[in-house]
């Protein structure tokens, strides 16, 4: 048989179409095709396959162990790279999750295929039962020790790798400690102490949502990128440095200068009344941040979570804005509406602008709001 008559007698894996679609999929480009099987034939394989794919569509856990025990695959995956274990969190039958991972069932499957993995989060059942509020699978998915990753943003050659891109192997977290400013630790870099927030580590579960920095999961690799096309534009003496990132492996990580002076709500508590004079000073110092990110040209930036804890302190003293998770860039003389309510963790929020509180158009004058509410502490 030629070449070309052995690739056409190849079997395709085809796509499992019922039931919940992956959280993820929507996101995604380009298919992956499954993964050689130990079945007798690549037919009677494929038909146990969706046997089993349906069986976890539809709940039946007592039909599933009869496949598994017949050699079926439980890690089978269909021409989008989801699984039986996918299926049966997209769905919420715990009882078939628990079965599949007794079963050897892999609870963190990465995509195939270049592009997938270009564009998407690892695809894990953790991730669907999340986004379905699946509450009974993901206890189950987390005491096997499922964990949310979240995929590189791999570029296609070496000549596409950003300039701010740094080695995570420069990166040394041996001494590594939380730092007051909550999602950043503080590592070195090429023996250089600098703060490091790791997108996975920041994901903190809160009721029923999950999130990053503020954001739900299913939107916080697209606010990494954002917060980094942001970042790359500012240099201001009262706005924290950016020094470059990590997007090519996984965790993918964002490097800005070190405040070793922590922020300015501990500044505060510890430092009591202020004189009138150094109220004013660290005032200008907001002030002059604000007006260089609000007058940025041909898009002015709001910050939108303006508050002391997101103020840090450098080795002068002299305050310098941080922490652009939420940020926006603004069309000059436009407004922006978000799509969902804002919400900030403990008392952020009372810092928050009326307006962005209520789903109303708004503009740079939100950061105004807060930064009068900063000055009331300060003075």
């Amino acid at each position: 048989m030629e070449a070309k008559d052995r690739a056409s007698a190849v079997p395709t894996t085809p796509r499992f179409g019922l039931g919940k679609q992956s959280s993820l999929a929507p996101d995604c480009e380009g298919g992956g095709g499954g993964g050689d099987t130990a079945a007798a034939t690549a037919e009677d394989n494929g038909v146990m396959s969706f046997q089993l794919m349906y069986l976890a569509h539809s709940g039946n856990a007592e039909g599933i162990r009869e496949l598994l025990d017949a050699g079926a695959d439980p890690n089978f995956r269909d021409s989008d790279g989801r699984t039986a274990l996918h299926i049966a969190s997209c769905e919420g039958h715990p009882e078939v999750v628990e079965l599949l991972l007794q079963r050897g069932a892999e609870g963190a499957v990465r995509t195939s295929g270049a592009a997938r993995v270009a564009t998407c989060y690892y695809w894990q059942p953790l991730a669907d039962a999340m986004h379905y509020q699946n509450h009974d699978v993901i206890k189950i998915l987390e005491k096997h020790g499922s964990k949310l990753k979240i995929a590189p943003m791999h570029v296609n050659n070496n000549r596409e790798v950003p300039e701010y891109e740094i080695d995570p192997s420069d990166l040394d977290f041996t001494n590594s400690k939380d730092i007051s400013k909550g999602t950043y630790q503080k590592a070195t870099w090429r023996g250089i102490p600098v703060a490091v927030k790791k997108l996975d580590d920041d994901l903190i579960r809160d009721d029923d949502k999950v999130w990053f920095g503020g954001i739900p999961f299913s939107h916080c690799r697209q606010a990494f990128r954002n917060e980094l096309d942001v970042l790359q534009l500012i240099r201001h003496p009262n706005v924290v440095q950016f020094l470059g990132a990590v997007t090519q492996s996984s965790p993918m990580m964002i490097v800005m200068e070190f405040m070793r002076k922590g922020d300015l709500r501990t500044h505060l508590t510890k430092k009591g009344a202020l004189t009138p004079s150094y109220a004013v000073k660290l005032a200008l110092d907001i002030a002059r941040g604000m007006s260089y990110l609000h007058g940025h040209k041909p898009e002015a930036i709001i910050h939108r979570d303006l508050e002391p804890s997101n103020i840090l302190r450098d080795d002068t003293g002299h305050l310098k804005v941080a922490d652009f998770d939420l940020c926006k860039m603004l069309k000059w003389r436009r407004k922006i509406r978000e799509e969902r309510a804002i919400t900030s963790p403990g008392n952020a929020c009372r810092y928050v602008a009326p307006e962005v509180l209520r789903n109303e158009e708004y503009d740079t004058k939100v950061d105004v709001f807060s930064f009068a509410l900063i000055l009331q502490e300060v003075d």
